[in-house]
Order: C-alpha cells, then structure tokens, then sequence
C-alpha cells in the first residue's frame, strides 16, 4: 500500500520509466532486508520507504529516490557497492556509499565515529549535493521514529540533529525539513519543555484568534482595493524557535507570544516592493526592523522582505513578503525546481551556492589535523545569522554575525588571510579585532612578509578562517621545530668532535632503529618542540668509540644564533625578561620548545653547567621584534607625575604594557612598568629620558 502510494505520488513527475526504476531498487532492497526488523518491531523495509516518500513531496529525481531506497544494504546486508554499481549504475552506487556510515573500522569514542561518518559524507556532498538531501529525509524519518529508543539513546541523536542536521537544512534552505527536525529534536532532548511550550502555546493562540483574523481582513481588503494579487497567511512561530528566543534574549512567553506573524505571497518582484509599501502605509514600521534579502540574498540563496510593524491595539506585527518562487525556494531550498536533464544538472543559483559552501566544507576537511577538529569547524560554520559587506570593488560578501576583517580576508581568499596585517573599513583604519556590520566597505592590507597571529584565535567567527589560522600556524610550527631541531642537535654533535652535516646514512638508520621512530624529521622535530634531549640522540648517533677528544673540537663552545623571528618555538622566559644584546643562555622544555633565560638568571643555576639541559645562545645581529622588560622607579610623589613618565616613556617609541603604583613612605613612591623595546640600546635610551624627570630618584631594571 505505502509503495503503491509512492508510486503514484511520483508519477505526477517522473516518467514511467524513472518510477520503474525506482520500483526496481525498492524489489531489491526488500529482499536484501528480508527478516530485519527495525526496534519498533515493523520490516526493515519501512524505513527507506518512508525516506523515499519525504524525497519525493521534495519532487526529488529518481536516482536519489533509488539512492534512498537502497541507503542500508552496504551496511546492514553483504550487498557491496560494486554490485549496486552494476545493477542500478555508478551515480546511485556513489550515492548510497555516500551516504551509508562508516563501518568495519574501531573508534576510540562515538564521537569519533560520528565526526568521521560526517567527513566522510562531505566528500561525497563535494561530488554530489544530492547526498545530504537523502541523508537529511533519513534523519528526518528516524527523527519521526525515536520513541521506541532508550531515552539516553534518544538525546544523543537529538542533540547531533540540532547541532548539524538541522544547521545543514538551513544552510541549504530547506526550510520545511529544518522546522521538523528541530521540533522533534527540541521534543526527545527536553521533552517536559517541550510538552509546556506546547500547552501554552495552544492557550495562546484561543485568545489571539480574533485579532489574527482582523489583522489578516484588514490586509486583504487593502491588497484587493490596489487589485494586487496575494495569499495572505498568518505565520506558526515553531516551538524550538520559541523556546530559543525565550533563553538566549531572556524574555518571557508571553513577550514573545505577543508578536503576530503574516507572511504574503504575491507574483512578481515588483509586487513585493508595492505590497511593502502600501502595509507601511497601513501600520508604522519599526526603525531599523527591515530587511530587504530579494536586493541581497542571504548564503543559502533565500529571498524575502521583512518589517516590523505596530498594527491595532498597538500589537506588533512581523511581515514577509515574497512570491511563489520565493516561497518554494524558502520552503525546499537547494531542492527547488530539482532538474536533471540528458544526466546533468542546471546550474541553479541556489546550487551554486550550495557548491560554494561545500568546497569550503572541502578545504577545512582537507586542512583539519582530524574528523574531530572538522566537525567542529563545521559546527561552527552552520551559523544562523549573516551579514553583507562589501569588498573595495563592490562585490558582496557574506559573513556571519560577530564576523571580523579577519574572517572577511580568509573568506576572499586563504592567501590574503593569511598575509593579513591592517584593514580599512569605509576609508578608516580600524582594528581587525572589531566586529563587522552590514553595508561596509571593507579593504584589507596585505603584506607579503605577513604570517596568521596566533591570538587571531580568539576572535574570528568562521570556520573557515579558524581552520586556515590553525593550519598555517601548524606547518610553521612544524618546519621551525625541525630547523630548531638540527642546530640544537649540531651544537651537542660539536661537543662529540662531528657535526650534522657530516652525519652518515648508517648512523641515522641505527637511530631510527633503536629510538622506534618512523623518520629522522620526526626525531628532529621533537627535539625543537622540547619532548627528546638532544645530547641523549647525539650519544646514540655517535657511539663512544667514534668521538673525537673534548679538546680537539674547538666548535663546541660556539653559541646557537636565535632571531626573535624564529617565531613559535622560542619562549622569553617571564622570570628575568631577556632582550637582545642581554648575555643568554637557554634550556629545552618540554612542550614549549627552547626557553631563553639571561645568562646570570637565579632559575638556571642548577642546570647551568648541564650540557644536556642548557646550551649558550646568542642573538642574531639585527633581532627584529619587541622584548618586555621590567624597571622599578623610586620617585618623590607629584600630581600629574605618573603621566609625565609614561609620556617620556612613550615619546622613546616603548609601549607600556603594565604601569603600578606603591607607596614606600610619606616621601617616597614606587613605580613598576612593564614596557616592550627593542634592544639594550633602545633600553638606555628610555632609561636616560626617564632619568631626566626631576621627581625620579632611581630608576633600574629588574631582573629575577
């Protein structure tokens, strides 16, 4: 019966046969699932049934029908996806593998497993966005069908269906599909929530029943009188929808209860524009509460205008006004007008988009260090709400809310992200941290020396720019432990009379050998991050009987030379504040990579004759950068003296990062600044200002 009624439902327009086709797969499928019971105790066949029903009402084509037919037998039966391809041919075989769960492969935690069947889903979205639709009406089904799981079992999929299956639905603009899964996600995760929302809800709609209708009249007698032609419904706020607006902006039911929703439907776009203005001339609109998304669409490709109105007895009334092409791409999104003709696919507008979206999904997959860190730059991409800016030739990006000039320069392009130093928004310098709005223009300043900063983290919004930031930060790291790496281990090969570039073939085998180690990068790599000694892997490198007498090898006292650009693994011990032309000396630690501390400091009196923990260092000829230092200023207390020395101070071109104040006694004050500079000459400088300063009667630099 249910497959007599799919049929027939299809047969409105497929051909006869498509459906055959399709019927085909469903025969097929039957007698693969043959005695499988789904946990309510129904056949198994049900379920891809009940899937190819959700597609079609989406007037989907008949591959993705059969796909959905046919999306449990590489799991659940032996049917492989060679004999699927042979069968029902290579573009459903591609299909159903895409959407099938990965199997037969251990995880260490569900988590994994989700995160790596979601990547792997991805892949096949990149190839064919019809994937996620079937993937969406399977959710969707088991969605319907929860109640008969446990209920950990039932939050569990909830919250996975609210976090990413519903966010998907609305990045693709299926609307429809995306209001089901969320209702029934909000129903199994908090189901007494649920259950009250529901009650109050129907309370509310007895009472708001007569002014609904008199608002809903009075629009249609207006749009008569113009004679433009338009269905006017009054719009169902949906419960999750509710329940979110109620937590996230702390406001009661009944505030948000006491907004009434029209949604008008009219035939062309002009109509739209006409419409807007005559329900502006009936009701006062509300400052800054229209969105215009037909002159820019949002990223999922939806269309509409939105107002908000003050309507009779002072009720507020949101509006959105479309047309019927409007109406069902908000409805079904990129499924929309689905077409395929002669085996390829129109190039729709909504589709492009979806494309766009997904080779993005593409390129973090391919940049993640794991399916983990993926699903979790996606989570972060499936955001709600977007804002438009502008690029310096007009062209229109969209970006999500919070989003910065960081997150606009990786969304043109990685390369601009990446080389990033400055922006200017609307012909302003502006900080890159500062939020964006819609309607700016925004122009970035690039630099080719220019690398990511590693506190961009903590403020970009994208997925897309964190993954990119994450991933360039890593190679550095990377490449810089390994440079690290090979002078650290030069300098302990120098104290046993050879030196790295005479390291023989042989040897770095036996290392690798007995170390267990899969390359020599590796070993060198974990030697800069501070996890191997490398005065223990120059011993195994050089055996006793190889090396040379201490006192033939003159090199060994030679200091590494550092730059402050060597970046990422170079910390500046906090203790005693090291800057350059300061005498040094540094230790490896584990995780951090070589610390470098001042040679006289108090913390590296232990191990400072320790060849295997300390090493001498020395500063590269013109370090760039800038070092914190700190001073101690005893003054004699004056109004306004606090600011004439940070004047002084900031005049010498040092920042001050930290200032404090502590009084000695009734005569005498204690200042402690912490300022960056750029050497020890630049440091004599500021002290000689500062000395300057009548009030000063001391001032010196701490160390320890």
């Amino acid at each position: 019966m249910a497959l007599r009624l799919l049929l027939d439902k299809l047969s409105y327009y497929l051909e006869v046969k498509e459906v055959r086709r399709v019927e085909r797969a469903y025969t097929f499928a039957e007698k693969c699932h043959e005695g499988q019971l789904r946990q309510s105790g129904d056949p198994y066949i049900t379920h891809p049934l009940a899937v190819a029903h959700i597609l079609a009402d989406m007037h989907m084509d008949h591959e993705s029908l059969m796909a959905a037919m046919l999306h449990d037998v590489i799991e659940d039966t032996g049917v492989t996806k060679g004999q699927i391809s042979r069968r029902f041919g290579r573009p459903v075989a591609d299909l159903v593998d895409g959407v099938s769960k990965l199997t037969g492969i251990e995880f260490q935690s569900k988590a994994e497993q989700q995160a790596e069947s979601f990547q792997k889903m991805t892949l096949a979205m990149s190839r064919d966005i019809r994937v996620v639709l079937v993937k969406l009406a399977d959710r969707l089904h088991n969605m319907r069908t929860l109640g008969v799981l446990s209920p950990a079992k039932r939050r569990r999929i909830a919250r996975e269906t609210l976090d990413i299956y519903a966010p998907i639905a609305q990045r693709l603009g299926i609307n429809d599909i995306r209001l089901e899964l969320e209702n029934l996600g909000f129903a199994a995760m908090y189901p007494l929530r649920h259950r009250r929302l529901r009650e109050a809800m129907k309370a509310a709609k007895k009472n708001r029943k007569e002014v609904v209708g008199e608002i809903h009249q009075s629009m249609e007698i207006r749009l008569e009188q113009e004679k433009v032609k338009a269905t006017v419904k009054s719009r169902e706020k949906h419960l999750w929808s509710i329940y979110r607006k109620m937590r996230e902006k702390k406001r009661s039911f009944r505030d948000i209860m006491d907004v009434f929703a029209f949604r008008l439907i009219v035939t062309s776009v002009d109509d739209c524009y006409r419409t807007l203005g005559m329900i502006h001339n009936m009701f006062k609109p509300v400052p800054g509460e229209f969105k215009d998304y037909i002159a820019i669409p949002k990223a999922n490709g939806y269309q509409s205008l939105h107002t908000v109105l003050v309507g009779m007895h002072g009720v507020v009334i949101e509006v959105q006004i479309r047309t019927v092409e409007m109406e069902a791409m908000a409805s079904y999104g990129i499924a929309a007008h689905w077409e395929y003709k002669a085996g390829r696919q129109t190039a729709d507008v909504n589709q492009r988009r979806a494309a766009r979206w997904i080779r993005g999904l593409l390129e973090m997959q391919q940049q993640a260090g794991d399916s983990l860190e993926f699903l979790e730059h996606v989570k972060a991409d499936l955001f709600p709400d977007e804002v438009y800016v502008f690029t310096p030739n007009g062209k229109i990006i969209e970006l999500p809310s919070g989003a910065t000039a960081i997150d606009f320069a990786y969304s043109v392009h990685t390369g601009l992200g990446n080389s990033c130093i400055a922006c200017r928004v609307d012909g302003q310098l502006t900080p890159l941290s500062e939020q964006l709005e819609s309607g700016q223009r925004v122009e970035i300043i690039s630099a080719e020396e220019a690398q990511p900063n590693p506190n961009w983290l903590n403020f970009v919004v994208t997925a897309k720019a964190r993954s990119a930031i994450r991933h360039y930060l890593k190679n550095q790291q990377h490449d810089e432990s390994v440079d690290l790496g090979k002078r650290l281990l030069d300098q302990s090969l120098n104290r046993l009379g050879t030196r790295y570039k005479e390291l023989k073939k042989s040897q770095i085998k036996r290392l690798l050998k007995d170390t267990g180690a899969s390359t020599f990068e590796y070993i060198l790599q974990q030697i800069g991050l501070g996890n191997r000694v490398p005065f223990a892997v120059a011993n195994v490198l050089v055996p006793e009987n190889k090396r040379k007498p201490l006192e033939e090898n003159k090199k060994s006292t030679l200091p590494i030379m550092i730059d402050a650009s060597d970046g990422l693994l170079l910390q500046y011990a906090r203790c005693c504040h090291p800057i350059p032309g300061d005498p040094i000396l540094g230790h490896i630690s584990p995780g951090k990579g070589l610390v470098i501390h001042l040679e006289t400091c108090r913390n590296l009196s232990e191990i400072r004759n320790n060849p295997e923990k300390c090493m001498a260092l020395s500063w590269s000829s013109k370090p760039k950068g800038e070092f914190p230092v700190e001073l101690k200023v005893e003054i004699t207390p004056e109004r306004g003296f606090i600011a004439a020395l940070a004047s002084r101070m900031t005049e010498a071109d040092a920042t001050i990062e930290h200032i404090s104040v502590d009084e000695k006694d009734a005569f005498t004050s204690i200042v402690d600044v912490v300022l960056t500079v750029r050497d020890r000459i630049h440091l004599a400088d500021i002290l000689r200002r500062a000395r300057g300063l009548k009030q000063v009667r001391r001032i010196y630099r701490v160390k320890n």
